[in-house]
C-alpha cells in the first residue's frame, strides 16, 4: 500500500452519511455488485455510471456518518474507488472501510482546493500531490496498513493464519 497511484477527483461535500452512499431501498439486493449502480444516487443519480476503475473521491468533513451499515464502504470499493480522501471521517465508517480494505486518508482541506476531474497523486503514508504542490497525510498504524494490504480484515487474518482464499 506504500505504492503511489494517480487517479481522477470525484468532489463531495460534508455530511455524507451512509444514507447517501447507499440508500436503504436497494440493501435488500443480493450482492454488493448489484448495489453499486446506485451508490450515491440521492446526490448524484449519475455518478456511480461515471466512477472508473482507480478514481478518487475527495470530501469535506464527517464522510460516512449515519448508520453503521457495512454495505456503505463495500460499494464506495465496489465502484472502483482507489481512496477516499476527507477532511474527516465518521469513526464508525473509518473502521468498516478498513476492514473492507478500502483506503481513507484525512486530509483537512484538500476538498476545498482541487477540483472534480482533475488528477492527485497519493503517495499513502506520506502526501498527496496535486498541481506540483505536496499536501502531507499522516500514515495509518502498521496493523491497519496489514489489512489494506490484504484487501481487507478476513483475508487479513486468513494471512496471519496461513490460510488461503
Amino acid at each position: 500500500m506504500s505504492e503511489s497511484f494517480t487517479g481522477r477527483v470525484w468532489i463531495l461535500g460534508n455530511d455524507i452519511d451512509t444514507d447517501i452512499i447507499i440508500p436503504t431501498d436497494y440493501l435488500a439486493l443480493n450482492t454488493v455488485k448489484e448495489m453499486a449502480p446506485f451508490g450515491f444516487s440521492p446526490l448524484r443519480p449519475e455518478l456511480a455510471s461515471l466512477i472508473k476503475e482507480g478514481d478518487i473521491i475527495v470530501a469535506g468533513s464527517n464522510f460516512g456518518c449515519g448508520s453503521s451499515r457495512e454495505q456503505a464502504p463495500e460499494v464506495v470499493k465496489a465502484l472502483g474507488i482507489k481512496a477516499v480522501i476527507a477532511d474527516s471521517f465518521a469513526r464508525i465508517f473509518f473502521r468498516n472501510a478498513i476492514n473492507n480494505g478500502l483506503l481513507l486518508i484525512e486530509c483537512p482541506g484538500l476538498s476545498q482546493i482541487v477540483k472534480e476531474g482533475d488528477e492527485i497523486t497519493v503517495v499513502p503514508g506520506n502526501h498527496i500531490t496535486y498541481e506540483d504542490k505536496d499536501y502531507p497525510i499522516a500514515s495509518l498504524p502498521e496493523n491497519l496498513m496489514e489489512i489494506l494490504k490484504a484487501g481487507g480484515l478476513v483475508s487479513a487474518m486468513r494471512a496471519r493464519n496461513g490460510l488461503t482464499d
